[in-house]
């Protein structure tokens, strides 16, 4: 059922609405017509109080649990709350100035990594991912070294001067003029360009037989190429921190949705590729429920923003994952402020 404008509501209606949502994530349990009348700022008795949920019901804003008689919002209540209602709580002064000390206390970017996707946690109650920015130099030299037995290191050198040694473990021996020659093919390749870029312009090469490689140094390149793509695929790409915090009291009722929950961020590719789709947000984003298939049956909420270098280029996506009833308000300016913070200490 599609979530009805939030012009189409009455202003009791809207104001009812919102008392229910806000009592909802603040505990996490249905709201009923006897909390509201209570409250004091709804002058309206209990049983129009109950006409009024039953219209927000029928409209599909809110739901009824068969264990209790209030009521709580639906993911599309909570996406009309989110859009057209919600006030965030921005980061007080001293907020910002903790977050921004303890990510650049960190020391080298792993460790600043490691420490945002703690801290988000810290700061949501629940489990705060970051995505490790891809590292894509371009290439200043390359070679090939033979470390007998069938294993050959691969020697990567980049222009920013970082070095990477990837071991190519072969069916085959070769000689030392096929590893001068395929050395000497790939180097000439990959100079200047970045891996993936280089990766491309040999493959497209070796698929148009546009190369003077012999039988055993065309062998060589294409195993190495396979090699390096495939370790690039399984390089970790993400960090995850602070699942422990989702199985707080308030899952005792709800430990298969944990189960489930938890299942789902083992699967870490998938996460990021979810995380991945905020880069070119231009805000945070924030994913509720079924709105991702990844989540739909653990029923979680995504907080997550792009981060960017000192360029502007956006380098990586940091955010929260938790329950549905997230604190809203107040995580997604915290998300905001710490993808900026961490920015400013990417080169």
């Amino acid at each position: 059922m599609a979530q009805p404008p939030l012009s189409d509501l009455s202003d009791r209606a809207r104001a009812i609405f919102q008392l229910v949502v806000e009592g909802y994530l603040e505990s996490g349990q249905p709201v009923g017509s006897k909390a509201i009348a209570s409250g004091g700022t709804v002058e309206l008795s209990p049983a129009s109080i109950r006409s009024v949920l039953a219209d927000l019901e029928t409209q599909g804003l809110l739901a009824a649990p068969h264990t209790s008689a209030g009521r709580m919002p639906t993911e599309s209540g909570l996406r009309l709350f989110v859009d057209a209602m919600m006030q965030v709580a921005e980061p007080t002064a001293e907020e910002r100035e903790a977050i921004a000390q303890r990510i650049s206390e960190a020391g080298p970017i792993e460790q600043a990594l490691e420490a945002t996707s703690s801290m988000l946690s810290d700061l949501s109650g629940a489990a705060g991912m970051v995505m490790v920015p891809t590292r894509d130099p371009r290439l200043a030299q390359f070679s090939l070294l033979d470390l007998g037995e069938g294993r050959v290191l691969a020697v990567l050198v980049g222009q920013d001067g970082t070095v990477e040694n990837r071991v190519l473990n072969l069916a085959r021996s070769y000689s030392a003029s096929d590893l001068q020659e395929a050395g000497n093919y790939i180097a000439s390749r990959l100079t200047g360009r970045t891996l993936s870029e280089a990766l491309s312009a040999i493959r497209s090469e070796l698929a148009a037989n546009r190369t003077q490689l012999d039988a055993a140094s065309r062998d060589l390149v294409e195993r190495g190429i396979a090699m390096w793509s495939e370790d690039a695929d399984k390089r970790p790409v993400l960090i995850v921190r602070g699942q422990a915090k989702l199985l707080d009291d308030d899952a005792i009722g709800d430990l298969e949705r944990v189960r489930q929950l938890l299942d789902d961020l083992e699967n870490k590719r998938s996460v990021a590729d979810l995380l991945d789709s905020a880069r070119e947000a231009s805000a945070t984003r924030i994913f509720i429920g079924s709105e991702n298939r990844l989540f739909a049956l653990s029923g979680s909420s995504v907080i997550a923003s792009p981060y960017r270098d000192r360029e502007g280029r956006v380098v990586g996506v940091l955010g929260v994952i938790g329950p549905t009833r997230l604190n809203y308000a107040r995580i997604v300016p915290m998300v905001d402020f710490t993808a900026r913070s961490l920015g400013k200490l990417i080169g």
